[in-house]
């Protein structure tokens, strides 16, 4: 028996189901673009590199995004007052930390099936996804991303008598090189972080115990780790480092996280744990691009890692325009969008597969793209209460251990364990 051309066939399969209303084609995987009107929220924080986005889309599209940015601090507040009164826009962003809180509450639409249907989803990063799924359900996508680093300021290495080519590979020879630049005085100090900013030690601390195999929370995000043997020797380092007093800006312990990466910028501290998105900012800034030296967060024993942080996007519960709103979230993964508007204005990208490109020709912002394979980014539903409130328990342990004696800790830790489980 002779079969039929698979290709004839697929065409007459089209040509009926265009001419019997009756018979629905299978939807685009990248949505519709029919002219749609939709709003995006997002926070203040994320504007420059939204903006950039949005108009690209709008410039290219049909739909049109009309983008809102609402004040960091006052965005839970918007968020849930709108989702309240039924009045969520069609897309809006979360900080991937808050995003199991608001899956769980049901702020989004499950996109699971446009997710899985998407071409080249094994592409994106992947950690953007998890944050996004509660329940086995799919509710969010990576959107602007940010990873921890550690950068060092090489005229000030140099000066310490410290080879300016060669960054920190472990905590200890992090703790070691801010100690022979804080020798130096004169204003300059050896390394300075947000000594009571919960989201800036997320940020920076716990890729140093992901870079030992080690974490911070179980994998449902229930139990703190945080009394380990692995997190007892970090806090030591710290704490030594805050005892000799050769290392830390004397500002270290009250910064609240408003100014925690501008002292770097200045060209004053020595070696930072920092945001990868302040590179360019750096370079173009104070400092001359040769003065800026980028390696990823080591652990106590070696190892590599980093946070990916940024904001996942999704459809909102509330939204009547899901196809058009997933077309843009979809276009956010594109080549057009990952290369032409992420990578052309020097940020992190979401799409490992794109990492080399004609717009990244610096090594550092290479490195930014490469680590990504090896970060994460921690999943709990009450991981705002517990670790960026600012009267948290993960403040309060990190102040016991660091510049206290640390004899509260197991304390500490149950506190941790509380919030987590309220």
């Amino acid at each position: 028996m002779k079969l039929p051309n698979l290709t004839t066939v697929a065409t007459a399969l089209t040509a009926l189901m265009i001419a019997a209303p009756g018979i629905a084609m299978a939807a685009d995987p990248m949505g519709v673009d029919d002219g749609t009107q939709l709003t995006l929220w997002t926070r203040a924080a994320t504007q420059v590199r939204v903006d950039q986005l949005v108009q690209a889309y709008n410039a290219s599209h049909k739909n049109q995004v009309t983008a809102t940015y609402v004040v960091t601090d006052d965005y839970q507040t918007k968020i849930g007052a709108a989702a309240a009164a039924n009045g969520l826009p069609d897309l809006f962003s979360a900080d991937v930390v808050f995003m199991p809180n608001w899956t769980s509450a049901g702020l989004f639409t499950d996109i699971s099936d446009k997710i899985a249907g998407m071409p080249g989803i094994d592409k994106v990063a992947q950690a953007g996804i998890d944050v996004g799924t509660w329940g086995g359900k799919k509710y969010g996508m990576p959107f602007v991303a940010d990873l921890s680093v550690w950068m060092w300021n090489k005229k000030l290495f140099k000066q310490a008598g410290l080879d300016p080519e060669k960054g920190p590979a472990t905590l200890a020879e992090f703790a070691a090189d801010a100690r022979a630049v804080g020798k130096l005085g004169n204003g300059v100090y050896g390394t300075y972080w947000g000594g009571s900013c919960g989201g800036c030690e997320v940020f920076t601390w716990f890729p140093i115990a992901w870079a030992d195999g080690q974490d911070i929370l179980n994998a449902d995000g229930t139990k703190s780790l945080a009394d380990s043997d692995e997190w007892k020797s970090i806090y030591k380092i710290f704490h030594d480092m805050a005892a000799d007093g050769t290392a830390f800006m004397p500002d270290t312990q009250t910064e609240t996280g408003a100014t925690w990466t501008a002292n770097f910028s200045k060209g004053i501290i020595g070696v930072q744990p920092m945001p990868a998105t302040q590179i360019s900012a750096l370079v173009t800034d104070n400092l001359a691009d040769a003065d800026i030296g980028v390696t990823p967060i080591a652990g106590v024993k070696g190892g590599q890692a980093t946070f990916i942080g940024g904001d996942d996007i999704g459809v909102s519960r509330d939204s009547k325009k899901a196809d058009a709103a997933w077309n843009f979230i979809a276009w956010v993964q594109s080549d057009a969008a990952q290369v032409e508007v992420v990578a052309k204005n020097g940020n992190v990208l979401t799409r490992t597969d794109l990492a080399k490109n004609k717009y990244i020709t610096d090594p550092r912002v290479a490195l930014f793209n490469s680590i990504g394979a090896k970060g994460k980014t921690p999943l709990a539903k009450n991981f705002g209460a517990t670790f960026n409130d600012p009267q948290g328990p993960w403040i309060a342990l990190m102040q016991n251990s660091v510049f206290g004696d640390g004899a509260n800790l197991a304390a500490n830790n149950d506190a941790m364990n509380e919030s987590l489980n309220p």
